[in-house]
């Protein structure tokens, strides 16, 4: 079992959300719809001075559903290279 979590800003939201679930059937998964904080380039604090905001996806789901994840996650992140996305799947012991 695998725990993925996908921060990214929360304009690509629906763009993962969709490419997942149609890359993996019956993809299960949580969303943190408003998450402030600092990222490599800027902050995202839904303030008038910083206004973007970012979203964590987080699944859990079998080790076979890593490399699908990856590919999809990669696939946007090279579509859309400024849209700040990161994956991070941590495996079970």
């Amino acid at each position: 079992m695998i725990r993925v979590e996908i921060f990214s800003n929360q304009s690509m939201q629906e763009k993962l959300i969709n490419n997942l679930e149609a890359s993996i059937p019956g993809f299960l998964y949580s969303i943190i719809p408003l998450s402030h904080g600092r990222g490599g380039e800027s902050y995202k604090l839904g303030t008038s001075i910083w206004p973007e905001t970012n979203v964590i996806i987080i699944a859990y789901c079998d080790d076979d559903k890593e490399k699908t994840i990856e590919t999809v996650v990669n696939y946007l992140k090279e579509k859309f290279p400024e849209e700040g996305i990161k994956l991070f799947v941590l495996h079970d012991r």
